[in-house]
């Protein structure tokens, strides 16, 4: 019957034993569900695409999904599994019906496999979205017996947002400044904090110097060319110095 069906095109595989009906054109949610499916029960999915399921990065363009799983299964061309000894309660959730790990647990695995920059724009996005990451320090206990870089990376990040606060960035501008300032060693500003009642992109209030990152898209009419020369002379009226840096041509 299975044969005939996938013979016929009523049916096309996926993985091995995970099939769709009538086409595969599936949206992501359906290749992420596919990939859980593959590895077999009580697998999850997780590092990158469980962060794109969460909404801590944007989703890849790869076609190889990450699950998690307890159990023997073997990676493919187009699910990488990885084995993990223990799956406790706290580290499992559900998104838009798939089974996913937890954001604590995401950002744990997540920190082994993406660069320290982009960890910390994972890390800054749960807490703009104000998603439960109080389970960090648990999840990496639970884990504590991994090798590797990504422990030691995410406690970093961890003690670098209890001291400044998370780095919410809003443009790829802001994320290249701020990775600017991490390649000379340079501090890290409060950004997109609120100063004389007015939001400023970056400021390092004990310096009282303000840094303005300007696009062109949102700066490209009149009003908002008059508004943003109101504002700086306002706030170097109030003692502050500010910087203006655009976006290069």
């Amino acid at each position: 019957m299975l044969k005939s069906r996938v013979a016929s095109g009523q049916l096309l595989r996926l993985h091995r034993g995970v099939y769709a009906v009538g086409h595969a054109r599936l949206r992501r949610e359906g290749w992420w569900m596919a990939a859980v499916l593959a590895a077999g029960s009580g697998a999850l999915l997780s590092h990158r695409d469980a962060a794109a399921l969460h909404g801590l990065r944007p989703p890849g363009d790869h076609k190889r999904w990450e699950v998690t799983t307890t159990r023997r299964a073997t990676s493919t061309q187009r699910v990488r599994v990885f084995r993990t000894a223990a799956l406790d309660a706290e580290d499992i959730a559900t998104v838009a019906g798939i089974p996913t790990t937890s954001v604590a647990r995401t950002l744990v695995d997540l920190a082994a496999v993406v660069t320290p920059r982009e960890l910390r724009k994972a890390l800054a996005e749960a807490e703009r979205r104000r998603l439960d990451v109080k389970g960090i320090e648990d999840a990496l206990e639970r884990t504590r017996t991994r090798n590797g870089r990504g422990h030691a990376g995410l406690r970093h990040a961890l003690e670098e947002l209890r001291t400044i606060g998370a780095p919410i960035t809003r443009s790829e501008l802001e994320d290249r400044f701020l990775a600017l300032l991490d390649a000379h060693d340079l501090p890290r500003p409060a950004t997109n904090a609120s100063v004389e009642g007015m939001e400023v992109d970056a400021c390092w209030p004990e310096r009282r110097l303000i840094v303005e990152l300007e696009g062109w898209g949102p700066h490209a009419t009149r009003r908002a060319f008059q508004d943003d020369r109101t504002r700086a002379n306002d706030l170097t009226a109030a003692a502050w110095t500010v910087l203006r840096f655009t976006w290069p041509t």
